[in-house]
Formats: structure tokens, C-alpha cells, sequence
């Protein structure tokens, strides 16, 4: 994993907007009552899963916890966790830290459940390169977590711009539908994508909008000197993508002479998926998933005081006092 640029804070965190009413209304019932304890704060993993959103929470807390009164233990970001693992503990006044609990359990269980699922498709893909299409799947205030929360879960690339500002990587992409059907033609499509993208752009050529897949592939690739690869994305009407189709243009492409042209399968795939076109060797040289990214594999995290000014304490059917965790990091 990288060591990510520190994301913008949005303000609307900084001052609790994003957080749950109730939180609001103990700061002013304990600023009232002229109570402030210090308290110590563990957040739990309930699954297993990758862990992330690590360290927008501690760009959080340094920005938002008094320097002469806070302590910080997290796991590293990407991490993978066990059920029940301590991710984060938290040492301050509650006055300071009580209010963002709602935030950071949010970030923890979105971005980690984006990790986790993109940690499943590569782990299905056994060393086959699998890009981030999830920024599709998700509202687009939050498309740059997601792909970000990708990156972390080992997707090699991520599609979007914001994404790969946020992972310091070069956003991945070959071409929509909508440029071929408006050229009318994919080969003219693909003349026209090398003719205008820059040299570094990769020659990857959509070939299923108007014909045959295998007819379309082999058109591109006699017309196409540079042609690097060729995406598919059959639509379920037509049976979607299989491990015979994708076998099927890389011997029909061999048999004309047209050699060393990667091909890569994108769409709304599962691990299981992933698996079967892995299981039957078929010939892909990448996946594109972006449905089951931006669903997420659910992970979720509880947050609870674990002590209070020093006593151990917890509600009913949780252990009280600190949990043993000997993968925290003193973090400051």
C-alpha cells in the first residue's frame, strides 16, 4: 500500500453536521452538567475483512484533538482484520472526540466494505490485474473513496479522475459505448481514439456494440497498427461474458495473424465469476468490475467506552476495560 496525499477534510464533519443528533445533545446535557471525563474510545471490527478509511480518521482526529490532550492507536491502513480485532483507540476528553462517532464508524464501514470487496475480486483473480469501475456504481460525492478504498483492497488501477488524484495513480480507461455509437462504427471509433489520444494513452478498442465480438476484434486489429488490447462487455441479453467467447477472439485473432492482444472483461462481475474464467485458464488479461465494488462486502465496527478517567467501564454484554491489541500503532 501507499502513503496517500492527506484528503481535504470536508467542514461539515469538523463541526458535527454529518453527525447523529444525539451526540449533539450529550455535549450539551454533559457542557451543562459540568462534565467532561476522560474517556478512552476502542472501535471494533464486527467482521472480518480489510480494513480502511484509517487514515482520513486520524487526518480527523489531528485536525480536531487538542495537541496536550489526545493519545491515537490505529491499525495501518489495508490492514486485514479478524472479527471482533480492535481497529482504532482513542484517548482524550469526550468533549473532544464524542461528537465524531458517527463519522468515523460511517468511514470505517464504507470504505472498508468497498476494500473488502475489491479484495475478494482479486483474490479471485489470482495475479490477473482487476481495475476499479466502482465510481459508476456509487453516488458521485463519494466516487473518489470508492476508488480510493479500491486501491487499498488491491485493485491495480482505478477509472475515475478524482480516484486516481486520491491514489497518485493515472486513471484507467478504454472507451465508452457512446463514442462508438456516435461514430456509427468501431473501427472509425478506434481510428479516431488513436488519431486524438496521446501517445501514452493505451490502444484498448471496445468491440461488442454493433456486431459480432469476434468479427468487431479482428476488423480493429487489422486496422489498428498499434493496437494494445480489447475490452468486452457483452450485455446479459446476449449472454453476457464467457470463458468460451473470450477463448474464442484470442484463437480467431492468432489464426489472422493478429498477435499479443490483451483482453479485458468488464461489467457487473462477482468473485465467483472471476473464479470461473480463472478455474478455465481462460486467456483475460484484466477485469473491470464495478457493481460489486460499489455494493461493497459489508464490514461493519462499533465504537465503545472502554474507560472513564482511568476506571474500566462498558455497557451490558460488552467486556469492560481495554481489549489486548498488539497490531496498534502509537499513531501521537
Amino acid at each position: 500500500m501507499t502513503n496517500n496525499e492527506k484528503q481535504t477534510i470536508n467542514r461539515s464533519v469538523i463541526v458535527g453536521d454529518t453527525s447523529e443528533i444525539y451526540h449533539h445533545r450529550t455535549l450539551n446535557i454533559l457542557r451543562n452538567e459540568g462534565l467532561n471525563p476522560f474517556v478512552t474510545y476502542e472501535i471494533e471490527s464486527i467482521n472480518s475483512g480489510v480494513v480502511c478509511g484509517i487514515n482520513q480518521i486520524i487526518d480527523l482526529l489531528e485536525h480536531v484533538l487538542p495537541e496536550a490532550d489526545r493519545e491515537l492507536w490505529t491499525l495501518q491502513e489495508g490492514n486485514e482484520v479478524s472479527e471482533n480485532e480492535v481497529i482504532l483507540r482513542i484517548r482524550s476528553k469526550f468533549a473532544n472526540v464524542g461528537l465524531y462517532e458517527t463519522s468515523m464508524l460511517g468511514t470505517l464501514t464504507s470504505c472498508s466494505s468497498w476494500a473488502t470487496a475489491a479484495h475478494n475480486c482479486v483474490l479471485a483473480a489470482s495475479g490477473i490485474p482487476v481495475v476499479s469501475f466502482a465510481s459508476r456504481s456509487v453516488h458521485p460525492s463519494v466516487a473518489g473513496q470508492v476508488d480510493y478504498s479500491a486501491y487499498i483492497g488491491g485493485c491495480s488501477a482505478v477509472s475515475s479522475i478524482i480516484g486516481g488524484k486520491l491514489t497518485q495513480t493515472t486513471p484507467s480507461g478504454t472507451m465508452p459505448h457512446s463514442l462508438v455509437l456516435i461514430m456509427g462504427e468501431t473501427v472509425r471509433a478506434a481510428l479516431a481514439f488513436d488519431r486524438h489520444m496521446e501517445k501514452n494513452v493505451p490502444r484498448v478498442v471496445l468491440i461488442d456494440t454493433f456486431k459480432d465480438e469476434v468479427e468487431e476484434a479482428i476488423q480493429v486489429g487489422k486496422a489498428l497498427k498499434e493496437l494494445r488490447g480489447i475490452r468486452i462487455e457483452t450485455p446479459i441479453e446476449r449472454g453476457g461474458i464467457t470463458p468460451n467467447l473470450v477463448d474464442e477472439i484470442a484463437q480467431k485473432l492468432e489464426s489472422e495473424g493478429i498477435n499479443d492482444i490483451d483482453i479485458y472483461v468488464s461489467g457487473d462481475m462477482t468473485p465467483e465469476d472471476i473464479s470461473n474464467f480463472v478455474s478455465k485458464k481462460s486467456k483475460v488479461a484484466g477485469f473491470a468490475i464495478d457493481n460489486y465494488i460499489g455494493r461493497g462486502a459489508k464490514i461493519n465496527f462499533r465504537a465503545d467506552i472502554k474507560e472513564i478517567d482511568g476506571s474500566p467501564i462498558a455497557r451490558r454484554g460488552r467486556k469492560s476495560g481495554l481489549n489486548i491489541s498488539s497490531r496498534l500503532n502509537r499513531i501521537f
